[in-house]
C-alpha cells in the first residue's frame, strides 16, 4: 500500500468578467483567481486489487462520498488517462473550505486526488495529460492545482500565471445559502442592465508590476446574487470593502478582522487568512 496526504488551498476572485455565452451553454470568463491559506486535506490510499475500486470517507456531512462527488470523477479519469486498471483508491477527504460557496472547494479536492495520485504512480501522466484532465472535470480545477494568482479565461480552464498578490484577507459566509455556479450564472442571464467592466485587463498590469487598486475589483456575477439573497446585500451594505468571490456567497475583505460582528449560529467566517503563491502541498507521504 502507498500512502500520502495533501494540502490544497482554496481560492478567491480578484475579478470575474462575464464575457458572453458560449453555445455549449457554459460562459467564456476572464478572471484574476488568488489562492489563500484555508486548506482542505486529502489523504489517498492505493493498493493493487483486481479491477479499479473507490472508497471514499470524510468528516463533512454536507458532501457526497459517491460517485457525485469529484474527487470521484477526478480518480476515474486519471486512472482512464494512465490505462491503470487494478488498483483500490481509498480517499479521506478533511473539509474545512465550505462548501458552495465560490471558494473551489470541490474544485480543489478535484484537482488534491489528480496531484496525489500521479505523485504515488511516480508522475506516469505529463502536465498536458494532468490538465486535460482538469479542465474535462471543471472550470476551476485547473486554478485549483497551480495556486497562487493567475489569469483565468475559457470557461476558467485556461490559466497563466501572474505575480500573486499579497495581503490578509477574512471570509463570511451565511449559513444556510449555498450557491452553485449554475445558479449564479442563470442569475446573471436573467439580466438586462449589466455591461462587462473589463476589470479582468485593467488589473492585470497593475498586479504584474506590483501595485493593486481595490477600486477595480468587480464580479459580474455579484449583483445579480445579492438581488435575489437578501443577506448578501446586507454584507455587502454593511462590510466596508467587501467582494462576493466567484458565485458566492462566500464576501471577503482585505483585512485581518471584520469591522463587524457576525453571530457563529448565522455564519460561517475566517478571520486572519492571507493570499498565498503557490497551491497543493504534500503534507506527509508514507
Amino acid at each position: 500500500m502507498k500512502e500520502i496526504k495533501v494540502q490544497v488551498p482554496a481560492k478567491i476572485n480578484l475579478s470575474l468578467d462575464v464575457i458572453n455565452k458560449r453555445e455549449d451553454g457554459f460562459h467564456n470568463i476572464e478572471s484574476i483567481m488568488q489562492a489563500i491559506n484555508l486548506y482542505d486535506y486529502l489523504t489517498v490510499k492505493i493498493e493493487e486489487t483486481d479491477g479499479i475500486e473507490i472508497e471514499l470517507c470524510g468528516n463533512s456531512q454536507e458532501i457526497p462520498y459517491d460517485k457525485m462527488n469529484l474527487v470521484w470523477k477526478a480518480a476515474e479519469k486519471f486512472f482512464e488517462a494512465a490505462k491503470i486498471t487494478n488498483c483500490k483508491l481509498t480517499a479521506e477527504i478533511e473539509k474545512h473550505i465550505p462548501v458552495a460557496a465560490g471558494l473551489a472547494g470541490g474544485s480543489a479536492d478535484a484537482a488534491a486526488v489528480i496531484f496525489a495520485l500521479n505523485t504515488l504512480y511516480d508522475f506516469i501522466l505529463d502536465d498536458k495529460q494532468i490538465n486535460e484532465i482538469c479542465a474535462a472535470l471543471g472550470s476551476d480545477v485547473n486554478f485549483c492545482l497551480n495556486g497562487g494568482c493567475a489569469i483565468c479565461t475559457s470557461r476558467g480552464e485556461e490559466i497563466f500565471p501572474i505575480p500573486f498578490f499579497e495581503s490578509p484577507v477574512s471570509i463570511v459566509k451565511p449559513k444556510n445559502i449555498k450557491i452553485r455556479a449554475k445558479e449564479a450564472f442563470e442569475e446573471y442571464d436573467f439580466q438586462t442592465d449589466i455591461e462587462c467592466k473589463y476589470s479582468t485587463r485593467a488589473l492585470i498590469p497593475l498586479i504584474v508590476r506590483g501595485y493593486f487598486d481595490e477600486k477595480l475589483i468587480h464580479n459580474d456575477l455579484e449583483m445579480p446574487i445579492i438581488k435575489k439573497y437578501n443577506v448578501l446585500k446586507n454584507i455587502k451594505n454593511f462590510v466596508k470593502d467587501s467582494h462576493m468571490s466567484g458565485s458566492g456567497p462566500i464576501f471577503y475583505t482585505f483585512s485581518k478582522e471584520f469591522d463587524v460582528l457576525f453571530e457563529p449560529e448565522e455564519f460561517t467566517f475566517f478571520e486572519n487568512l492571507k493570499t498565498i503563491p503557490d497551491g497543493i502541498k504534500i503534507v506527509k507521504r508514507g
